[in-house]
């Protein structure tokens, strides 16, 4: 892992604590307050370039929550603390991308399998604008993603079961047998949670790949006719 990706895995550990505390009382509770300290102690050394420290602190600030709700009975994998999946191409981002991932994380962090050049081509009938890499790198530097990888060429399930989450959120148009994803998954020891977003968000007149790419051919492909 280079200098910059660390940054940002420390910076999102950050966030996702401060979302935890925000929504929990420190009135007279000495654990809560010590993982308080500990985040912004995180975040001083981070600004001072001191990773290693910034990351230890950050972790055990994490630790002593978890800890916490183990004693109280409670679910430590609750809120950001759980897994969320996410699979797609992400070619041409756009913003019904941010609102997908942005819907992904209320959940928990986002960990994203980006789809490899020759399975989307294979898919979707045309080649990706952006090679795999490009889109992998993207994904990665949005602020909902927690962490992103590359899917598997030849089984989509392997990316599953290295991430092994807690939630599959799925798109309105992907086309996955949710009871079979499920059968699939039991077999593998796997059991996640399958959540859907029921239909695309479009607060924009381009909420698709699609809808940019005919909007950029009907813009300049006919001044280039004539």
């Amino acid at each position: 892992m280079d200098v910059d990706e660390l940054r940002k895995r420390i910076e999102k550990y950050i966030k996702g604590m401060d979302e935890r505390l925000k929504n929990i009382d420190s009135a007279n509770n000495k654990v809560v307050e010590l993982a308080r300290l500990y985040t912004e102690d995180s975040k001083y050394y981070l600004e001072k370039g001191d990773y290693v420290t910034a990351l230890v602190d950050i972790v055990y600030a994490e630790g002593l929550l978890d800890a916490k709700e183990i004693y109280e009975n409670n679910d430590p994998k609750s809120n950001v603390s759980k897994k969320v999946f996410v699979a797609g191409t992400f070619d041409i981002l756009h913003p019904g991308h941010i609102e997908f991932l942005k819907e992904a994380s209320k959940y928990g962090r986002v960990y994203v399998t980006v789809a490899r050049d020759s399975n989307s081509e294979r898919i979707k009938g045309r080649k990706p604008i952006n090679d795999e890499q490009t889109r992998l790198e993207i994904i990665k530097s949005i602020r909902y993603v927690f962490d992103a990888i590359l899917g598997d060429q030849e089984d989509f399930l392997k990316s599953v079961e290295r991430i092994n989450p807690d939630i599959i959120f799925l798109g309105p148009d992907q086309r996955v047998d949710e009871t079979k994803l499920l059968e699939e998954l039991k077999k593998r020891g796997l059991s996640p949670q399958i959540i859907r977003l029921n239909e695309r968000i479009r607060k924009w007149p381009h909420s698709s790949t699609t809808d940019i790419i005919n909007e950029i051919k009907k813009r300049y492909c006919k001044l280039e006719q004539r």
